[in-house]
């Protein structure tokens, strides 16, 4: 009876080891790609492709031909807060630091005006701002005119800048206004419903 349990239990998995026929897993292989489905060419795939491609196309158009147009426009407020373009002659032309001066004016009074929330309760508010920021366009105007008629000299340069601060401040300080109107309406309804 000394015999090695290993080898008896290698014997015994041998014995019970199940036998596969001959061919077998080919007849397997063969029957699952019959019921498995061809696989279609999908256009989809392309198409997605394409549509990336002409998305990327057209956005670099339109960025390119935005940051290549003519930087003379600028935006001028009305009377009823809406804005548009005029081309006209602008301390740009005069240097590249004036250039940059205006356009950093320009730009952030752009931004102002793209922020502001107009409601009902603020409208006359805001009306009375803007009226006088139209003032302020008004004069910027008269002095453009006076830049393009007597040339360009120190008093009328600072003018046209102080006229873009000017209206700078008057946007900012009609942001804080809405701003502190907001917030006392806030206070007021949290009192109310207390």
């Amino acid at each position: 009876m000394s015999q090695d349990l290993r080898e008896l239990f290698k014997k015994e998995r041998e014995e019970q080891k199940p036998r596969i026929k001959e061919g077998h897993q080919e007849r397997f292989l063969e029957r699952l790609e019959d019921e498995l489905p061809k696989e279609k060419k999908s256009y989809l795939y392309l198409f997605k492709i394409a549509a990336a491609v002409l998305l990327l196309i057209t956005t670099g158009y339109f960025g390119f031909k935005k940051y290549t147009e003519d930087p003379i426009k600028e935006t001028i407020v009305n009377r009823g807060g809406e804005a548009e373009e005029q081309k006209r002659i602008s301390l740009g032309d005069l240097s590249p630091d004036l250039k940059k001066v205006e356009n950093y004016y320009v730009a952030n009074i752009n931004l102002e005006l793209s922020k502001l929330e107009v409601s009902q309760d603020n409208k006359a508010l805001v009306e009375s701002f803007m009226n006088q920021l139209e003032n302020l366009d008004n004069e910027y105007q008269g002095l453009n005119k006076e830049l393009n008629q007597m040339g360009p000299n120190d008093q009328t340069i600072s003018a046209l800048i102080q006229n873009l601060q000017l209206r700078l401040q008057l946007l900012q300080k009609l942001k804080k206004k809405l701003n502190d109107l907001n917030t006392s309406k806030n206070e007021q309804v949290e009192t109310n419903t207390i």
